[in-house]
């Protein structure tokens, strides 16, 4: 078993199931390249001070370069009886280049080295996720400047209400992605701060420069209490939980999805490479992307609430409690990267049945307000045309058929106010188009958002 570092103050060895249960190395091996960057980072500032000679620095450098270089490569394997990753590096590089490797941590702890690593991992990874993110909208716009006069019904309580178009339903969930987008990016603003400096607790007596660290590592600044520094993960919280709204965003387009392309709506044609199908019954297409993604929203969110149920009791400043940290972050990285590719395949692939969406609003009365609203333009009041209207679509249900088939006289027998220019004011084109306020679905106003974009 390899010596521990803090092993001076120990008369006894740690028990290996101690060991076992206390080691992190199994899952934050994952940041060895943000713990590397991070200590050339430190030491070359150490030599810019004064504190270890240039010598050293280069040494350390060019060893670290080298064990980054041997992990990426498969030569060097983690050391199962490493404490962690932050250990691990640091005794590999002393058995490479000796003394200077001792010098490393010289003006550091663990405790805001491990802070550092976790805030420079999460940015690294926020920006791939915003990337990923911002590929969704792409194709989402794509989709929705191919559909500005693909008429469909809108839905409230999941029942038929007015007609919109199908670019007028995606800019919903594209202006649900820009929120989340502003939300991963502040959240990764946030969390590009250095706590470097702020030591196990009490920063330390050398002359440290703090800036130059946090400017070499491409950050915002340094954090300004060290009591803060090392005992703060709000930024896994803040990111988990724009994390946690972007699943809820997808969860709720997987719902649509999965109804959508169902039978009984058929608006989806779901591609068969983003598609499985049943063991026992050939007929089956079954949505499993959609399905798992809104199964891994409660995932996220168990991530989220393992986060803030960890922090929650914890006295200043560090606690071992906080290494739990870690897993949910990198948990809810990993499966939000994992949901947005195969996501993103099936809306870009799936078949848009244009005829049933069409045939979906004009057989559910999405006209039915605008049939009433033609009557208020005649003069009579909205009460009143609005009880017309509700009457008129009874009778159409009594008779299976539709508004815009009724003939006049019929019409007429409602209300004398009818005259021929109704069919045109309840046409799904009309009712369409009339909406041209500002986030209405006028195939112009929809246009010119989605050229904006």
């Amino acid at each position: 078993m390899a010596k521990k570092m803090w092993a001076g103050r120990f008369e006894k060895a740690t028990d290996k199931d101690v060991n076992d249960y206390n080691s992190s190395l199994p899952f934050d091996c994952k940041m060895y390249s943000q713990d590397i960057e991070g200590s050339i980072a430190h030491s070359q500032m150490l030599a810019k001070q004064g504190v270890i000679s240039q010598k050293d620095a280069e040494d350390i450098k060019n060893g670290l370069l080298s064990i980054k270089e041997d992990i990426e490569s498969g030569k060097l394997t983690f050391d199962s009886d490493a404490e962690d990753i932050h250990m691990f590096i640091e005794e590999e590089l002393t058995d490479r280049i000796g003394d200077a490797g001792k010098r490393l941590h010289t003006g550091r702890s663990r405790n805001d080295q491990v802070a550092l690593d976790q805030r420079l991992y999460l940015v690294d990874e926020a920006g791939e996720i915003t990337e990923l993110l911002g590929g969704l909208i792409d194709v989402l716009v794509d989709i929705a400047k191919d559909n500005l006069t693909t008429y469909m019904p809108g839905y409230t309580h999941l029942q038929r209400a007015q007609p919109i178009t199908y670019a007028h339903y995606l800019t919903a969930y594209i202006e649900m992605f820009r929120r989340d987008l502003d939300r991963i990016e502040a959240a990764k603003e946030r969390a590009n701060i250095s706590p470097l400096g702020s030591g196990a607790l009490a920063g330390t007596t050398y002359p440290l420069d703090r800036e130059a660290v946090a400017d070499a590592l491409g950050m915002n600044g340094v954090t300004f209490c060290s009591l803060d520094g090392v005992a703060d993960r709000d930024f896994a919280i803040e990111f988990a939980s724009a994390c946690s709204i972007l699943m809820m965003h997808l969860s709720r387009m997987s719902e649509e999805i999965i109804l959508y392309a169902s039978q009984e709506f058929k608006f989806y044609e779901l591609d068969d490479a983003y598609s499985t199908g049943s063991s026992m019954m050939p007929q089956k297409k079954n949505p499993d992307v959609a399905e798992l993604t809104r199964g891994k929203t409660g995932r996220v969110y168990g991530d989220l609430i393992s986060l803030l149920v960890i922090m929650k009791g914890l006295p200043l400043t560090y606690n071992k409690d906080m290494q739990e940290v870690q897993e949910a972050m990198f948990d809810c990285i990993e499966t939000i990267k994992a949901v947005l590719v195969p996501f993103t395949g099936m809306m870009k692939t799936m078949t848009i049945r244009k005829d049933n969406m069409e045939a979906a609003a004009l057989g559910g009365f999405t006209n039915a307000t605008d049939l009433a609203d033609y009557l208020v333009k005649k003069g009579l009041p909205f009460r009143e045309t609005h009880a017309i209207s509700g009457k008129l679509v009874h009778f159409c249900i009594e008779n299976n058929t539709t508004l815009e088939k009724l003939p006049l006289d019929k019409l007429k027998e409602f209300s004398p106010a009818f005259e021929e220019d109704v069919y045109d004011a309840i046409s799904l084109k009309t009712c369409v188009e009339g909406r041209s306020l500002i986030g209405g679905p006028n195939p112009e106003t929809v246009k010119k958002y989605l050229d904006e974009l």
